[in-house]
């Protein structure tokens, strides 16, 4: 499962590749990290339908992850990416928004790496 991860903090790479070194060892999970919204649409419109799950953080200086959601859901609707937002605020207005907008998720910062593996294995 190629996984997309959306987010402006460049160290987010080294933790997820520390956290999910055995399912990339294994082939289980691949991931791909773009650091701005306007970098993952890119990666989305030269390799459609390669990310099935897509994490975005949603407070980014450009794009947000809100915008970059509404242009996902949008644009790519064959087969639909399934999209998780996370935000290291878990206000009740970006949540209903990132909802409303068609996220499938919504993870609050620090990460909870056993659930998101939970989550991700549950997809897969």
């Amino acid at each position: 499962m190629k996984i997309l991860v959306v987010d402006d903090e460049k160290d987010v790479q080294v933790l997820f590749e520390q956290r999910f070194r055995k399912e990339m060892r294994t082939g289980e999970m691949e991931f791909v990290f773009a650091f701005s919204g306007e970098e993952a649409l890119g990666y989305l419109n030269g390799h459609d339908h390669e990310a099935v799950l897509i994490l975005s953080d949603i407070n980014m200086p450009g794009m947000s992850g809100l915008e970059l959601l509404r242009r996902i859901k949008e644009k790519h609707h064959e087969p639909p990416p399934v999209v998780m937002m996370i935000t290291a605020y878990g206000d009740g207005e970006n949540y209903h928004t990132a909802m409303r907008l068609g996220a499938d998720a919504f993870l609050t910062k620090p990460l909870d790496f056993i659930l998101l593996k939970e989550k991700l294995k549950a997809i897969h």
